[in-house]
């Protein structure tokens, strides 16, 4: 019997059929593999913004169960912030991961603020009370907390690695310029206006500062990660912006995006501050992190707003030029 043979190619067509259905299955495989990322970060943001929302709900500004070590004053602020996080927070994670599950680009880049923010605020609320001197029973929900703090740097880590750099949208130089102006503002603000004058009270040997007398632990914390770590990365995010660094893009939507976030937050605790009548409440302070955080929202919109409408920017692979044949 007599093979009937593809004299192009010198195989048969069983053979021709068998190569097709292994590049397919090599392709579907390749696919899987490539895609499996993106399902892993996706199930950690939703994770994350439960998480959030759970701790939210748990304490003071939901069900009373999360009672802190903490005085009145910070305890409006705890409210404060969790209302950001439930209004901000919480949804920015969970919209991260259907635009991560949807393999949108802008996912892990939206996704590293909500990270970044659970890991700064719920490192402050899971270790910052005074445990020996104030009643309440915060200690309890340490799973709860630590779950979080890990789902953010879980989420930061896989956000940071799938964000590929190079292939974000070119910032124009008026948001290049306004980054840089918002930035290095946020660090003098931080290192100047709200934690030097603390530091000279207590460096003195004699501080009067509530801040200090009532919650050294929090005011220690609070300066710590500050100084230590927010400002230095600002500083360095500033820096390689002005200096047209391709590593400082993604940067710039990681500060950018957390400070949009804490920004908020602070501006939340300060109106909470005020409806509750409390002392240490400012209505200049207030006005001042409510325009401030009003601000850096609106920037925020600004800078991530190329990556939805140019899909694929962040992502898609360079196309080599065409060649038009004559």
């Amino acid at each position: 019997m007599r093979c009937t043979v593809d004299r192009r190619r010198g195989k048969t067509p069983a053979v021709l059929l068998y190569g097709s259905r292994m590049a397919s299955q090599t392709a579907s495989t390749r696919a899987e593999r490539e895609s499996r990322p993106a399902r892993q970060l996706a199930i950690v943001l939703f994770g994350l913004g439960i998480g959030v929302a759970a701790a939210t709900l748990l304490g003071p500004l939901g069900f009373h169960l999360i009672n802190y070590h903490v005085v009145d004053d910070l305890l409006n602020q705890i409210v404060g912030g969790d209302a950001i996080g439930l209004i901000l927070v919480a949804p920015a994670a969970l919209a991260a991961g259907v635009l991560t599950l949807r393999s949108h680009p802008a996912g892990p880049v939206v996704a590293l603020a909500p990270a970044g923010y659970a890991i700064y605020v719920y490192t402050q609320l899971t270790i910052g009370g005074e445990f020996a001197s104030r009643p309440g029973n915060s200690e309890r929900f340490f799973p709860l907390f630590l779950a979080v703090f890990l789902l953010g740097g879980a989420a930061f880590v896989m956000a940071w690695n799938a964000v590929d750099q190079r292939k974000l949208p070119e910032p124009s130089v008026v948001m290049r310029r306004t980054a840089v102006t918002v930035i290095f503002f946020l660090a003098a603000f931080l290192t100047f206006g709200l934690h030097l004058p603390g530091l000279v009270d207590v460096i003195g040997g004699a501080p009067y500062g509530v801040e200090y007398t009532q919650s050294p632990t929090v005011f220690w914390i609070v300066k710590l990660m500050d100084l230590g770590i927010v400002v230095p990365v600002a500083i360095v995010t500033g820096v390689g912006i002005l200096r047209g660094a391709t590593w400082a893009k993604k940067l710039m939507y990681t500060v950018i995006g957390w400070g949009a976030l804490l920004a908020t937050a602070v501006a939340g605790m300060g109106v909470v501050m005020m409806v509750n009548d409390d002392p240490a409440a400012s209505s200049v302070g207030t006005a001042v992190f409510v325009g401030f955080g009003l601000a850096l929202l609106a920037l925020a919109v600004w800078l991530f707003k190329p990556l939805f409408t140019t899909p694929g920017t962040a992502v898609s692979e360079e196309q080599p030029p065409s060649v038009t044949v004559g």
